[in-house]
């Protein structure tokens, strides 16, 4: 048995991993043509390969055992991070997509635990696709409602340039332009249905209310409209 102070190995995985087949029935044997288990009951054979962590040369490993059998896991001691982390999710849609198995060994003083993530299942795309509806329609309703494509790719740290963002400056622009202004005034101009509530919640102080329904650019916006020259440009021409 480990200790949580002791040093694993691999082999370490596999009498776990023994005793859990052998206790469904299946015959179980180590290193088999490259296969670190395979275990077999009637016709039936399960592939499991064995790491102390999951990396990309495991994942390789797995899916090439997919040649051989559709019942393929890899197996792992219980990561040090948490199970719920948004790291561990990614990590099981990734094995899920991939349709193949995952088993997670916790080592204890007294005794080893396997607990199944998930068994190497078909995995549904259209089911997974209206699971994502809501993010895939919030991905195009961005998409339109940029003019144009002003972000380079890759990049995390340089200010994003977003739809919501176009939208302030464009605001900003007509109130520079024209002066204090209405809603209703700025979207007859073309600022877009949002501007109301762009102006009532106001999340960069960009905007003063004059008025009852009357806004103008803030001392704040005025400074921060300098970062984006080039947009700037654009919406006075469009003014």
């Amino acid at each position: 048995m480990k200790d949580n102070d002791m040093k694993l190995y691999e082999v370490d995985l596999y009498e776990p991993i023994k005793k859990h087949f052998t206790e469904q029935g299946y015959d179980v044997y180590g290193e088999v043509n490259d296969c670190d288990v395979a275990a077999l009951r009637g016709d039936e054979l399960i592939i499991v390969e064995l790491k102390l962590r999951l990396n990309l040369d495991l994942v390789m490993q797995a899916t090439k055992r997919q040649r051989l059998t559709d019942q393929v896991y890899v197996a792992i001691p219980k990561p040090n991070y948490s199970l719920r982390s948004q790291k561990w999710r990614d990590i099981c849609y990734l094995m899920r997509r991939l349709e193949v198995g995952l088993l997670v060994i916790s080592f204890k003083q007294n005794e080893e635990q396997i607990k199944v993530i998930h068994h190497p299942v078909p995995f549904d795309r259209v089911k997974s696709k209206q699971r994502s509806k809501k993010r895939r329609d919030s991905l195009l309703k961005e998409i339109k409602g940029r003019t144009g494509d002003f972000n380079i790719g890759g990049s995390n740290k340089l200010k994003i340039m977003t739809a919501y963002k176009e939208t302030c400056i464009h605001i900003a622009c007509c109130l520079i332009q024209h002066g204090p202004l209405s809603p209703k005034a700025l979207r007859e101009i073309g600022t877009g249905e949002k501007t109301t509530r762009i102006l009532n919640k106001n999340y960069d102080e960009w905007f003063d209310r004059v008025e009852r329904g009357v806004y103008s650019i803030s001392d704040k916006g005025i400074s921060e409209l300098k970062e984006h020259p080039g947009m700037v440009e654009y919406y006075k021409k469009l003014t």
